[in-house]
């Protein structure tokens, strides 16, 4: 059974989702369909690119993904279908798939073409189900697009380094649910650059001299529960995707807050890491 997953910003509250699922179910009775997220922030092809990166791993070889952010048709926004890693995903040629693109090379990029032959204001639901229907029936990719070497990259996708080595300038590309910030420094990146040196975090105003292992070890759980005072403090981790994240911990949005609330960061927002010199 073919597995086909959606990653839209067309939120809960309208009929997109609903009607991409029915559309594939019209074509394809033996299928099955998996929502990653409808809530990507409308337009954010940061967002969508960091979700889908860290989704589509979880998911068997030969799955398809539909990811309908800023998916409208024009001469500076066709549309692709890559196979990167034994999986397919139909997209906008606007940069969403530049952050896999970057670890993983394509085996294949065709650039759809079966346009002329769909009238459509709605070209994730007519023209990428199509497409995501051709590839589960065990369709080719030559069928549905002409072979592109090259896709269209994001911006601020790799941090900067200045040329003394001692400093990375990165950039906000997610904000979780909890609030909490993460960056586009990785993990493996950040080791590379620092070389054993002690480093500062900068955002905003706030400074942090610590990378944690897991939220929970900034806790003293040497004291008394009641002498701990931890919720609402702020740490740093690599996260479960191995991207610096500048967290609250125990973050809650509707009371609390989170590290986007109380430390006033948002998306591209600057984050910067000075190494010592020693």
């Amino acid at each position: 059974m073919a597995i086909i997953t959606l990653t839209t910003d067309f939120g809960e509250k309208d009929h997109f989702a609903g009607a991409i699922k029915g559309a594939v179910y019209s074509e394809l009775s033996d299928v099955r369909i998996v929502d990653i997220s409808h809530s990507v922030t409308p337009f954010s092809i940061s967002e969508a690119a960091y979700i889908i990166q860290n989704a589509y791993t979880s998911f068997p070889k030969g799955t398809i993904h539909i990811i309908g952010i800023d998916a409208e048709i024009n001469p500076e926004n066709k549309h692709i279908a890559v196979l990167l890693d034994g999986h397919y995903f139909i997209c906008a040629n606007n940069g969403i798939m530049s952050m896999i693109c970057a670890e993983i090379n394509p085996e294949k990029i065709v650039e759809i073409n079966i346009h002329d032959k769909i009238q459509t204001s709605f070209p994730v639901l007519d023209v990428f189900v199509k497409v995501a229907c051709h590839i589960a029936r065990g369709g080719t990719l030559e069928v549905i697009g002409k072979t592109i070497e090259e896709i269209k990259p994001i911006q601020n996708i790799k941090p900067y380094v200045n040329d003394e080595q001692n400093q990375i300038i990165g950039s906000i590309i997610y904000i979780d649910n909890y609030g909490n910030v993460v960056t586009n420094i990785k993990q493996k990146f950040f080791e590379t650059i620092q070389k054993g040196r002690n480093y500062k975090i900068s955002a905003r105003n706030h400074n942090f001299t610590t990378i944690h292992r897991k939220y929970s070890d900034i806790i003293d759980f040497s004291k008394p529960r009641d002498e701990r005072q931890a919720e609402g403090k702020g740490l740093v981790v690599f996260n479960s995707s191995k991207y610096l994240e500048i967290a609250i911990y125990k973050s809650n949005t509707t009371n609390i807050g989170g590290a986007s609330t109380l430390m006033g960061l948002d998306l591209m927002d600057t984050i910067t890491v000075n190494f010592s010199k020693e």
